[in-house]
């Protein structure tokens, strides 16, 4: 086990002294300074990566919480499915109002995005990963550069495994339950600031992408469409009669809005309860796509302490 401490201000190199008088097997290396056009996530685990000596490699995060025999699942996986690359998405924990709102939404958009089924399908370009657990053979790693060939990538997980399968190789994405799990952000700012850094690149990374998934473009019909109405009712000098079914149809839509959420949450494993959050939850993300783009194209991502400059357009 390789433990890659970054430039920690805590008390995570004193932890990690502890552990080490306890765990033989536990070996910590210190990152230093981070070269120039890398971010500080894949400058440590190329570090942590060029110490290793196994067949495989399991990158994961501090803040990840793995089951008793989730490697051994993940190797078996890798046996049945043919590949070189296994990853999986943790199953989730949110205690805080804001965590329930967004963290689900969010996860329900990727999966639409991300299907599991076409990132799975060697035939498919289509490819992904989650970078809190991916494990990948040795040599492939190497044959495809590694996390240097992906330096700059804030979503270094997701470039890696467009390198791999675009080599030809398999590779098997999936979430499983009981395997690993986490809590990716304890705070609000926590959450804005790492969601505002990596939505935008995951949501397609264009201007016309982030407007379909902002629901601009539904927006603009529906405020189109209750213009035309006012417009001819206004004509008739019934505007107020019109209101009413303007105000049901809207109740109409929500409702609407609402059950389709709710058979997503089913679909992907959260609680059907969450159906409250619907209404803030599409705000925040709304909000925080935009901010991402923002920060993507014209402005600077804060990440863990450092800034990294736009990349995208």
């Amino acid at each position: 086990m390789i433990v890659v401490d970054d430039g920690s201000t805590d008390r995570t190199p004193e932890i990690l002294q502890e552990l080490a008088g306890r765990i033989s097997k536990l070996k910590i290396l210190r990152a230093g300074t981070m070269p120039p056009g890398w971010t500080g996530k894949n400058h440590a685990v190329s570090i942590g990566a060029a110490a290793a000596q196994g067949d495989w490699l399991l990158f994961t995060d501090a803040d990840t919480y793995h089951f008793l025999g989730s490697t051994r699942r993940a190797l078996s996986d890798a046996v049945v499915r043919d590949a070189v690359l296994v990853s999986y998405s943790p199953e989730q924990e949110m205690d805080s109002f804001w965590e329930r709102a967004l963290i689900p939404y969010v996860y329900s958009r990727l999966a639409a995005r991300y299907s599991f089924q076409k990132i799975n399908d060697p035939k498919l370009p289509d490819a992904a990963a989650n970078g809190q657990f991916l494990m990948i053979l040795r040599d492939v790693y190497k044959a495809v550069g590694g996390h240097a060939a992906v330096a700059g990538e804030v979503l270094e997980d997701v470039a890696l495994a467009r390198r791999v399968k675009g080599a030809g190789y398999g590779i098997y994405f999936t979430a499983p339950m009981g395997i690993v799990r986490t809590r990716m952000y304890r705070t609000f700012e926590g959450m804005w600031q790492g969601w505002t850094k990596n939505l935008y690149p995951l949501m397609g990374g264009t201007f016309l992408s982030m407007l379909v998934e902002a629901g601009v473009f539904q927006l603009f019909g529906l405020g189109l469409a209750i213009a035309v109405w006012t417009h001819f009712q206004l004509k008739r000098h019934a505007w107020m009669e019109g209101l009413p079914i303007i105000l049901v149809t809207l109740l109409i839509l929500l409702i609407c809005l609402h059950i389709r959420y709710a058979a997503l949450l089913y679909r992907n494993l959260y609680p059907v309860s969450y159906i409250k959050y619907y209404v803030p939850g599409a705000c925040l993300f709304k909000a925080a796509l935009i901010a991402s783009w923002w920060k993507n194209t014209r402005g600077s991502v804060m990440w863990k302490g450092r800034a990294y400059p736009a990349r995208t357009r």
